[in-house]
């Protein structure tokens, strides 16, 4: 009686499915129906074809913001797989006051990017906190314009993601090195090796695997970075840390030009797509030479 029942695994899988369907399937056929029209919030649209994939072609604000969200990804995916692995070998060792340094560094993950943002933006002022103390020490003359400096400003942006994404880092690193066998650093040791040459020799052939992970998920969510730049910036000055996202973000929200977001949506998650097939295969060379 009970086999017969083909339907009991769905009915507890129909929430999930349920959730999935409106909140996940449902926008991405939609924006991808939307991608090829020219629909506006407030006189709809029609059917253009490959309309919105030519504007894109010869938009400047969407390379530019391309460009700005890849420069971002290259300044962040080192930072966030070297600093956390280092963070994880220092946590990891058996001195006192390691559990509050854990703490320490792991709070930022659990409180808002919002929060973060605003956070940063206030010391990062002109006035803010952080030229305060620089020029108290003498290390600066004059206050450095951190967010309104067009050179400076995308730099600015990357620091708060990579001061709030350490500690999680950190913590896959330290779940990493755990499965490091003692017995390869007591043999290293006794041959000899120093602290740095272990790192090299032993700690970081066997961490790879670890390294490409964190380096991965840092490069898919740098390129879909949207929250810092939106709060602390907007995307100025002068469209300087105006990233992928948040472009599209103006052109659907505040243009109201919902078709050509979705084209552009569409286009970043080809980007996103390939970012993730390349990260596969290399992953499968690797792991099969």
């Amino acid at each position: 009686m009970i086999g017969r029942r083909w339907y009991t695994p769905w009915l507890f899988l129909a929430p999930s499915l349920l959730l999935l369907g409106v909140f996940l399937w449902w926008p991405v056929l939609n924006t991808t129906a939307l991608a090829f029209t020219d629909t506006h919030t407030l006189r709809g649209g029609g059917f253009t074809g490959l309309d919105n994939l030519r504007r894109i072609m010869s938009d400047s604000f969407f390379w530019n913001a391309l460009r700005n969200s890849l420069f971002f990804t290259i300044i962040v995916v080192p930072a966030l797989t070297v600093l956390p692995l280092l963070l994880a070998i220092l946590a990891s060792a058996k001195l006192k006051g390691m559990t509050f340094f854990r703490v320490v560094f792991f709070s930022p993950v659990v409180a808002s990017m919002v929060v973060a943002a605003l956070i940063w933006g206030w010391m990062l002022r002109s006035d803010g906190l952080l030229n305060f103390v620089l020029e108290r020490i003498g290390i600066i003359n004059e206050p450095v314009r951190w967010l309104s400096d067009p050179s400076l400003v995308m730099i600015s942006v990357a620091v708060v993601t990579i001061w709030k994404g350490l500690g999680y880092y950190m913590v896959i690193y330290i779940a990493g090195l755990q499965n490091i066998p003692k017995d390869l650093y007591e043999a290293a040791e006794l041959d000899g090796a120093g602290p740095i040459r272990r790192f090299w020799s032993v700690t970081v052939p066997l961490i790879r695997p670890t390294m490409f992970l964190v380096g991965t998920l840092t490069a898919l969510n740098a390129i879909k970075v949207f929250t810092e730049a939106f709060v602390l910036t907007g995307g100025g000055p002068n469209r300087a840390s105006e990233t992928l996202v948040l472009y599209i973000y103006q052109r659907g929200f505040s243009g109201l030009e919902l078709g050509y977001a979705s084209a552009m949506s569409l286009v970043l998650f080809v980007v996103v797509l390939g970012l993730t097939l390349i990260a596969q295969i290399w992953t499968r060379r690797r792991a099969n030479p």
